[in-house]
């Protein structure tokens, strides 16, 4: 990592700005099971903002714009963080775990002493709170979808490093373990869902319980993203995709690094635009399922 590091403060917070725009798209769509109702939200990379993440480094600083959430506040968080070209920072830690989804470039995020491990578009990684790291990006600079469930989220010295027991992943976008409809029943089982793959990156897929996946669709694949009343989340990896939440709202166009997500009995169409396969990262509270549309 050949970038120089440039100052390191004590911790990272955000000025009082306005760090993301997530734009209702058709509330009250029917009435959940518990009787409340649905809701959706869909944001596009058009609808907000980058913003230094340290004005101190200043056009060397990552920035940052928000999908959901706010990262100054205790609330979970999903964030667009953009790195200049040959961006390194200095050895540090985070007040928080976060999980990490690359859009484009090459990222490297391990110990400070760890050879160049490179991780293209699709890769995914965690970051455990408390660990000492470094961060740095290849001469394209990169992109980054981050989340965090709770915060606010800090950049700390790692004089303040401890550990939370947690260990940090690093899955290159190569090793990924793709299921298709034979071995997932969350994707369609018959034929007319052929291309479809699903791959599961971390917690459980028990009713209730938090989990986050990555959905393949083939190009031009048209199908439903049905929620089964469970809270959904879903990033644009890769690809464009074509969006409307069934039945009232607008169609939306999608590009990598955009969001939709909805609480309540929701049934999301989508249909991948591009000419190469659409990626989608999904954090659910339970499960969903994936149709295709023929």
């Amino acid at each position: 990592m050949t970038a120089e590091h440039g100052p390191m403060v004590a911790s990272w917070k955000f000025g009082a700005v306005v760090l993301g725009v997530a734009v209702a798209a058709g509330l009250a769509l029917r009435a959940g099971a518990a009787g409340v109702e649905p809701s959706v939200e869909v944001v596009t990379r058009d609808d907000f903002r980058l913003i230094p993440l340290n004005p101190l480094r200043g056009d060397a600083s990552p920035r940052a714009g928000v999908l959901w959430g706010d990262l100054r506040e205790d609330v979970p968080t999903g964030a667009i963080i953009q790195f200049a070209p040959d961006f390194a920072s200095p050895p540090h830690i985070h007040n928080i775990t976060y999980r990490a989804v690359v859009l484009d470039g090459m990222v490297h995020n391990d110990d400070p002493d760890a050879e160049d491990m490179w991780m293209g578009p699709g890769s995914f990684w965690t970051q455990p709170a408390g660990e000492v790291h470094v961060t740095a990006v290849g001469p394209t600079g990169g992109t980054a979808f981050l989340e965090i469930f709770s915060g606010p989220y800090l950049v700390q010295p790692s004089a303040d490093a401890f550990d939370n027991g947690e260990r940090p992943i690093n899955m290159e976008q190569r090793n990924v373990v793709w299921l298709d409809a034979s071995d997932v029943t969350w994707v369609e089982q018959d034929g007319s869902g052929a291309g479809l793959e699903m791959a599961f990156l971390w917690g459980s897929p028990s009713p209730g319980a938090s989990n986050g996946t990555f959905v393949k669709l083939p190009p031009q694949f048209t199908g439903e993203v049905n929620t089964g009343g469970n809270d959904i989340k879903s990033v644009v990896v890769q690809g464009a995709v074509e969006h409307i939440a069934q039945p009232h709202t607008e169609r939306r166009d999608l590009a990598t690094g955009s969001y939709f997500g909805s609480s309540g009995d929701v049934a999301h169409s989508v249909t991948c635009t591009s000419s190469t396969e659409c990626v989608l990262y999904v954090h659910a509270v339970g499960t969903y399922q994936v149709v295709s549309a023929e």
